[in-house]
């Protein structure tokens, strides 16, 4: 199997080492913020990052009330455009901590009056040194151009700075997400037979809605870079609103499934899929009941081994995106083997890409 593969199973190790290590930073920051809360927070990053920063959009505001943007780092880096940001957080996402253009984003905001905050897996990085402060992904190293650690590590620092910003969000909680990674990990062997099935597979639709939206952008890229299939990222709405149109029988479609308030319209859309014959997957884990009775084909569902629903103050499935996205990196890794493909080199990219 691939290094990517590897790194995937890796997963439950780095978000408990994240979370020991970082958490009194996390505290650190509650105390600044409760001195100096800030009235807006601007995301800044590209790629598999910019679809951690879309989770952290959903997570911040809903436990928050706190208006987050997600930056268009060209606004910064191509018109030269100087935004005005007092009693604003603006908090740069990158792997790497080298990408050019979320980097000078965060070097204008902190000279516009930004608090700002830096999340990398990189301590040394150009990122880590300019930031006001750091929340370090401590994943080790990440061999396979496809990012899959970094990625759960940055959604797992995005909890950290919810916390940070007054979330009711305990570290007993966090604690839970290691083991729910390890129980997604057991579908490994499952999933590699069900690869078999899309093993000539050249379009697809990812879909999420609300905290799980980010894992379907991020699934999209895992089938796009690695398997070198035309992956389209939705969320329920958007789909109904005019391109399931261009699904029909047996055209893939990757669906996101947890309980709580997004599982009414996500039933919806399965309804609709269901009745164009669509080639359709969902994700899910033990806690979803409507899943579990829906009349579909065994092959249509992966069920994570686990019940995952929160019971705190917090939406039902504000602890799913982590667990969630491990069938669909293995999907893709799996996938990839199937095609013959090298996952963990895919043409024409590197693991650092710095643009303007």
């Amino acid at each position: 199997m691939s290094t990517m593969s590897d790194e995937i199973r890796q997963q439950p190790v780095a978000i408990e080492r994240t979370l020991k290590a970082e958490w009194k930073h996390a505290h650190k920051l509650r105390e600044h913020f409760a001195r100096n809360p800030p009235k807006l927070i601007v995301l800044a990053a590209r790629g598999t990052s910019d679809n951690a920063a879309q989770f952290g959009r959903y997570l911040l505001e809903i436990s928050t009330g706190i208006p987050v943007s997600l930056a268009a780092p060209s606004i910064t880096t191509l018109y030269k455009s100087h935004l005005h940001l007092p009693d604003s957080v603006v908090v740069a996402i990158s792997q790497s901590g080298e990408s050019t253009d979320t980097n000078m984003v965060l070097e204008q905001a902190k000279a516009s009056g930004a608090f700002t905050i830096g999340i990398t897996n990189e301590p040394e990085s150009s990122l880590a040194k300019l930031a006001d402060h750091t929340l370090l992904v401590r994943a080790g190293k990440e061999k396979s151009v496809a990012a899959t650690k970094t990625y759960t590590g940055q959604l797992t620092c995005f909890y950290l700075l919810a916390y940070a910003l007054g979330a009711p969000i305990a570290l007993a909680d966090l604690e839970k997400i290691p083991e729910w990674t390890a129980s997604a990990l057991k579908l490994e062997p499952e999933i590699k037979q069900r690869a078999e099935r899309y093993s000539f597979m050249r379009h697809a639709v990812c879909v999420g809605r609300g905290l799980n939206y980010s894992n379907a952008f991020e699934f999209a890229l895992k089938l796009m870079e690695t398997c070198y299939v035309v992956a389209e990222r939705f969320s329920s709405a958007d789909l109904l609103h005019g391109p399931i149109a261009m699904l029909e029988a047996s055209f893939p479609a990757f669906v996101f499934a947890p309980s709580g308030v997004t599982w009414t319209p996500i039933c919806e859309l399965l309804t609709k899929l269901q009745s164009i014959k669509a080639e359709t997957l969902i994700v899910t884990d033990k806690s979803n009941k409507g899943a579990a009775a829906l009349q579909v084909p065994s092959y249509s569902r992966l069920t994570i081994p686990a019940s995952l629903a929160n019971r705190g103050k917090l939406p039902v499935d504000v602890f799913t995106p982590i667990p969630y996205i491990i069938p669909a990196q293995l999907f893709a890794a799996c996938l990839a083997e199937v095609k013959g493909l090298d996952a963990d080199k895919p043409r024409t990219l590197s693991k650092v890409t710095q643009t303007m």
